[in-house]
């Protein structure tokens, strides 16, 4: 089991069972890992905003990106592309608006925001990156893919 207290199982059945997430800190800037995590989840067929003061209203990979989180809701996940020290803020909104779960990336650790998290019903990961847990997991190439038999 992870620092997070995820079991394979439970990250499995997150990424198996969201559909619309926040990107928030994605970037348009090529080589950017915000960029292209925001691009993995696009392909692997979820509704994924990016969520960027700093971009709002243009492009990232053909998805405007929004000035804020609470412009993205209703969402079910929110990732978090921020430094550490950043992440409680955006989980503080994410439960407060509703979210399902938090998922904080690579590199990005916060027990407090993660407590909070979890105590407020939502399921929290934290220091991982949905395309790597993909492929560790060997996930089916698109969401809904292993229920529709392909």
């Amino acid at each position: 089991m992870a620092a997070d207290g995820m079991t394979d199982e439970a990250v499995r059945a997150l990424l198996l069972g969201v559909h619309r997430i926040a990107v928030v800190g994605a970037s348009d800037k090529p080589g950017r890992p915000s960029g292209g995590v925001f691009r993995f989840l696009l392909d692997r067929g979820y509704a994924a905003v990016p969520v960027n003061p700093a971009l709002s209203g243009r492009p990232v990979h053909g998805v405007p990106a929004l000035a804020s989180l609470a412009e993205a809701a209703p969402l079910e996940m929110v990732d978090i592309f921020r430094r550490s020290e950043e992440a409680g803020a955006v989980v503080d909104e994410a439960i407060a608006l509703g979210a399902r779960a938090v998922w904080m990336q690579l590199g990005v650790v916060d027990g407090a925001a993660a407590e909070r998290a979890r105590a407020a019903g939502l399921i929290c990961v934290m220091d991982r990156c949905p395309a790597i847990e993909w492929g560790r997991l060997g996930l089916p190439p698109k969401v809904g893919a292993a229920a529709a038999g392909t």
